[in-house]
């Protein structure tokens, strides 16, 4: 109202007043009533859901994943079916389906005591690192830990050798991208393989008919199709990427 200042007190359990004043002016006063977040665990939040997407795309199986429903596309000759935003969701939610134990585990050994108080942000932190550090290294291949330590090896840091549970988190995880790109490449191949037959068969019958007007496309695609449908290609495809990260 004009002509009225108040002045709101919140209480311990969010209730409120309202004193009248003489001036047009609205003052705030909050108590939260219990222990508020630090500058320093503002900024760590704040950081981390701004590298979300991609610790995402890093450190969980969505490579793998993302790579192998793109490179499907292609080998069956659509540019656009599915669309983007379908295999990006399909690749997120079966991520959440794969890495739901790790997830899990996380929450238990360090989300859930910090919360409570238990423990303090670093040790929280190391606590859960050691349940995705697990499933990274499973999913690892020997070659691309030897690449990880001689780059160690070059810039003189510690975990050059031995057990590759001591090589350093910001190592792991090159390592753990090159062995999901080397799997997913392995797998696109397995899949454009049958395809590229169909595609040679298609392009010699319409060559030896003598239709040089038709593009193969034509036919080829409904053939593709027919046949990774007839196949339960995508149960298939979907329930073996889900099964190659156990």
């Amino acid at each position: 109202m004009k002509g009225q200042r108040f002045l709101v007190i919140a209480g311990g359990m969010g209730a409120a007043t309202l004193l009248p004043g003489r001036a047009a002016a609205l003052d705030i006063a909050i108590d939260t009533g219990g222990r508020g977040a630090g500058p320093l665990e503002l900024a760590a939040l704040l950081t981390l859901i701004s590298l979300a997407p991609a610790l995402l795309i890093m450190m969980t199986s969505f490579t793998r994943i993302v790579i192998v429903l793109a490179l499907l596309r292609q080998a069956l000759g659509l540019q656009q079916t599915p669309p983007n935003m379908v295999i990006t969701g399909v690749a997120l939610f079966l991520t959440m389906l794969v890495m739901g134990p790790t997830w899990r585990q996380i929450r238990a050994d360090a989300v859930d005591p910090y919360l409570a108080g238990q423990l303090p942000p670093a040790a929280a932190l190391n606590r859960a690192e050691q349940p995705l550090r697990d499933f990274m290294l499973r999913q690892t291949r020997t070659d691309d830990l030897t690449m990880a330590r001689g780059l160690l090896a070059r810039g003189h840091f510690e975990g050059a050798d031995g057990d590759p549970r001591a090589l350093p988190f910001f190592a792991l995880v090159p390592a753990f991208i090159s062995s999901e790109l080397t799997a997913a490449f392995r797998v696109g191949f397995m899949i454009y393989l049958p395809f590229l037959v169909i595609d040679l068969v298609t392009s010699s019958v319409l060559m030896a008919l003598g239709m040089f007007m038709l593009p193969p496309s034509m036919v080829s695609i409904p053939l593709k199709l027919l046949i990774f449908t007839l196949a339960s290609g995508w149960p298939l495809l979907l329930g073996s990427l889900g099964a190659s990260f156990s």
